[in-house]
């Protein structure tokens, strides 16, 4: 039996994953630190800047289905260099924006589709390389969004009131077009192109197709063939994929409110901006707790029981918002969104290769975070119309309970698909 190698490639690919992440996600959710300078600024509505983010959400959430099934086909560096231009250069844009129309184009549009290339890709490649230690490396991957959501905010809000929100968001748009493009020329779509094994076990004797050609010895779309699990067009028949497509969409008609409205929430409580984006920052923390300890802790009690302790923390989260009148609740409530958040990132996508297979992972996995993304897209909007209409946010928290408990039942009703042959 061939002796593993003593470095782990797959290892590698995850650090990528981290730093893609850590990026895109730490500007992403730094919206809200955006939010009051630009209102001030711009003098526009507040449903109106959200709903350009509510835009964007509804944008690359749709893509990430074209993004998953490029990565399942052509790899991980180009679709994640080409995404890496189109994010930053949206922002960029963004950054000089003066009528509407610019920021849903720049930011809404452009931005987005530029986004569309990074939780899928990364989580989903991370995930082809593991099946052991599926939730841990995943855990990990994911700790670059919650770390990005921990820095940035902090850091941009410090940045803004010397420089400008528009030189730093600028910046921002810069960083990424160089960092992803260098980081992608690292990211190997499986461990079978480098004639590996997942987790780095040792490698099993080649595998022949007709003809007595080795797989090594094939096109990379030869090897991916070769990877188990249910296609796409396969999964559509399972009851238990559209249980899951509809808790995605229930679930995420909340989860992007919180990023986009807690430091305007914050200023309505009374406390300062720099004190709301602590409490982004906190999100991050906490998000970085449930990324790594549920992750790794799924693989052994099982991904159903870590995403239904994850769903509980959701539900618990808006309850804290909906009753904060101090720093300590809403704090509090930040914190048990970010742990929710965190696992949620990481369970969603090793749920998926457990359930489903490696071999259509990202047409899957994109699939569902497309539909449920773009159905889910109007919350920020819808909160940001509730908090302009009735002059809080209490009704708009209130909401987001009523949809986390119904996203939490009906998981714990989805039935088990068909097994597929085991990887």
């Amino acid at each position: 039996m061939p002796t593993p190698p003593p470095f782990f490639y797959g290892w590698i690919v995850t650090a990528c994953a981290f730093l893609v992440l850590f990026l895109t996600y730490g500007v992403q959710y730094s919206f809200g630190v955006f939010l009051p300078f630009m209102l001030e600024e711009l003098g526009w509505q507040r449903a109106s800047i959200a709903g350009a983010f509510s835009l964007y959400t509804m944008t690359y959430s749709a893509c990430s289905w074209l993004s998953g099934r490029l990565t399942d086909s052509k790899g991980p560096t180009v679709v994640i260099a080409f995404g890496g231009v189109l994010l930053g250069c949206g922002i960029i844009a963004t950054s000089q924006v003066s009528e509407p129309w610019q920021m849903y184009l720049f930011y809404g549009f452009i931005a987005a589709l530029g986004m569309s290339t990074a939780f899928i890709p990364c989580n989903t490649t991370v995930m082809k390389w593991f099946q052991r230690k599926r939730g841990l490396a995943l855990g990990l991957a994911s700790c670059g969004s919650s770390c990005g959501i921990l820095v940035g905010p902090p850091l941009l809000a410090a940045l803004i009131p010397y420089y400008g929100w528009r030189p730093v968001y600028l910046a921002c748009g810069v960083v990424i077009v160089l960092v992803l493009n260098i980081v992608a020329r690292f990211m190997v779509r499986s461990p079978e192109l480098m004639g590996l094994a997942p987790d780095g076990d040792p490698s099993p004797p080649p595998r022949t197709l007709s003809g007595g050609a080795p797989v090594a010895a094939r096109k990379v779309e030869t090897v991916s063939a070769t990877l188990p699990g249910w296609s796409l067009a396969e999964v559509w028949r399972f009851p238990a994929f559209w249980s899951l497509f509809l808790v995605f969409v229930i679930m995420l008609l909340s989860v992007p409110v919180p990023f986009v409205h807690i430091v305007s929430y914050a200023r309505d409580l009374g406390f300062s901006p720099t004190q709301g984006a602590l409490a982004v920052s906190l999100m991050g923390l906490c998000a970085f707790i449930g990324s790594l300890s549920l992750g790794s802790l799924s693989d052994r009690i099982g991904r159903k029981q870590g995403l239904l302790l994850s769903l509980t923390m959701h539900i618990l989260a808006y309850l804290l918002f909906v009753f904060a009148q101090s720093l300590t609740v809403l704090y509090l409530g930040a914190a048990a969104f970010g742990f929710f958040y965190g696992s949620m990132a990481t369970l969603f996508t090793a749920l998926i290769g457990d359930l489903f297979g490696r071999r259509h992972a990202g047409a899957i996995g994109g699939f569902l975070y497309a539909g449920a993304g773009v159905l889910g897209a109007w919350g920020p909007m819808i909160a940001g119309y509730l908090r302009d209409t009735t002059g809080s946010y209490r009704l708009a928290f209130t909401y987001a309970v009523a949809t986390s408990i119904a996203s939490l039942v009906l998981f714990v009703a989805t039935p088990k698909p068909p097994p597929y042959s085991s990887d």
